[in-house]
């Protein structure tokens, strides 16, 4: 068994339809383990990976660890094998933490977003030394490629990664929604409004990437004296811009508190 994952939510799902169809695994050497058993067997019947219990994890070379935070200190005992390799998702836990409580320093800490689920997301990966000669470095980066962009990152962006990029998603549905609300206050049909409103972060985001910085794509849109840059200066007299920085602070905040509470 090459990889268990512990945790098949939406993230641990995505990553076996990912690595599966893109053949980085195959789905026979992945093993399902979860507290929801018939989901499991559901998944294992549909994809062809096997359900597995926490007595099979000492068969798995690397155990991918897709839990809450909060359960972690709860599944250590059962969870930690000898000689296997370890990949955690787990929003705050440090790799100190991750090291100390499955006892072996071939773990990776990552930290992907909610795009898995479409093969667009955005994945910070980081690890020791031990785990860069073990091959768990470029293993984690293969799976994770295999559902979007992955990028090396010292672990002290860890927690900002995740207040950024990780919760990004959130912030954006927060804007469509806002922006859906408002065209629906000026008369669009809410189905209209919600539909443009997501079709325009999609485009809005193709632009972004073909532009070296936010501001000069804001600038071809505004011109003088135009709708735009009445509606610009809306936002700013909201505090909008402001806003979603502090959004982002607050959830860099919370992901540190979380791995306080590990430690």
């Amino acid at each position: 068994m090459e990889l268990a994952i512990v945790g098949v939510g939406k993230l641990g799902l995505a990553l076996l339809e990912g690595v599966t169809s893109r053949g980085v695994l195959p789905a026979g050497q992945i093993g399902l383990l979860d507290a929801n058993r018939a989901r499991v067997e559901e998944l294992a019947a549909r994809t062809g990976a096997r359900v597995i219990t926490q007595g099979d994890l000492g068969e798995a070379g690397r155990i991918l660890v897709s839990l809450q935070p909060r359960v972690f200190p709860e599944v250590t005992e059962w969870l930690a094998q000898e000689n296997a390799g370890y990949i955690s998702t787990m929003a705050g836990v440090s790799v100190a933490t991750l090291t100390r409580r499955l006892g072996t320093q071939r773990v990776v800490r990552v930290m992907p977003n909610l795009a898995a689920t479409i093969g667009l997301s955005q994945t910070a990966i980081t690890g020791p030394q031990e785990a860069q000669g073990a091959g768990d470095l470029d293993f984690a980066r293969r799976l994770f490629g295999a559902v979007g962009d992955a990028y090396d990152l010292p672990e002290h962006l860890f927690n900002a990664f995740t207040g950024m990029s990780a919760s990004g998603p959130a912030y954006a549905a927060v804007v469509a929604e806002a922006l859906a609300d408002g065209g629906v206050r000026m008369g669009l049909p809410r189905v209209l409004a919600n539909e443009l409103a997501a079709k325009l972060l999609v485009a809005s985001g193709e632009l972004l990437q073909r532009r070296a910085h936010p501001g000069m794509l804001k600038d071809e849109v505004a011109s003088p004296g135009g709708t735009t840059i009445a509606g610009l200066a809306a936002l700013e007299e909201a505090g909008v811009r402001g806003g979603l920085m502090r959004a982002v602070i607050e959830a860099t905040r919370r992901s540190t508190e979380l791995g306080l509470d590990q430690e």
